[in-house]
């Protein structure tokens, strides 16, 4: 004769339905559309992995194959900025500056001091809990397409470097817009400084670690680099004099 404890213990028991139990409940449609889900998840999981690897893997067959596959898939959601296996960290810090040709009230046109447009994002990145993508990315990103797209004398490569140039002094005018009034604004001129990093002590390098700098021409701007499109009665239409 089973004791009370055992007799309720085997009740629960049977009143509690296994994993098999339950989906066996479910009807056939339930469980192929289940199925197929998990299916897919599996299946994009899989491929997501797949392309993220070949994006960072070394050169090889397979990724040079398949090249216009990975990279449209894994730009721009997906971008992966470090190299699997051959990590490669800059040893130099960039920063951009720029200072602007303005007009006051009276008709005087006067030039600003250089602003450091680096330091207005690192502004917005330290001791934020989650930073912007914009305040990380895209001051960092318009310049490197900028210093891509032109040749060691500063002339532009083709449409690519006209398109960098426009959106570079978009980017900037947006920057300075929180400073001051940007429809005062006739010209600006970038400067980028670069710095080498020093090594550590334990390392026997010895390198100038001064900064550089690099001045770019004056460039004229244009109603459509205004971030507010504003129309100014001095204005011209052509956007790229320097």
């Amino acid at each position: 004769m089973l004791s009370s404890d055992t007799a309720q213990e085997e009740a629960e028991a049977d009143e509690t339905p296994t994993e098999s139990v339950r989906l066996g409940a479910l009807s056939l449609p339930a469980r192929i559309i289940i199925a197929v889900a998990v299916g897919g998840v599996a299946a994009f999981t899989a491929w997501h992995m797949a392309m993220v690897f070949l994006f960072v893997a070394p050169s090889n067959t397979l990724n040079e194959e398949h090249h216009d596959t990975v990279r449209g898939y894994i730009y721009p959601e997906f971008e992966q900025n470090w190299k699997l296996f051959a990590p490669n960290p800059l040893q130099r810090n960039e920063s951009l500056a720029v200072r602007a040709e303005v007009t006051d009230e009276d008709g005087t046109s006067r030039v600003t001091d250089w602003i450091s447009l680096t330091a207005m994002d690192i502004e917005g990145i330290e001791h934020q809990l989650l930073p912007s993508h914009t305040a990380q990315n895209t001051l960092r990103r318009a310049w490197d397409f900028y210093t891509k797209s032109h040749d060691d004398d500063g002339d532009a490569v083709g449409l690519r470097g006209e398109l960098s140039e426009s959106y570079v002094r978009r980017i900037t005018l947006l920057r300075l817009a929180d400073r001051m009034d940007v429809d005062t604004v006739e010209r600006i001129q970038l400067r980028s400084t670069i710095q080498r990093v020093p090594a550590p002590e334990w390392r026997q390098e010895d390198f100038d670690t001064s900064p550089v700098h690099e001045e770019l021409d004056w460039w004229v701007v244009t109603t459509e680099d205004l971030p507010t499109g504003a129309l100014a009665s001095d204005r011209t239409g052509e956007g790229d004099q320097r």
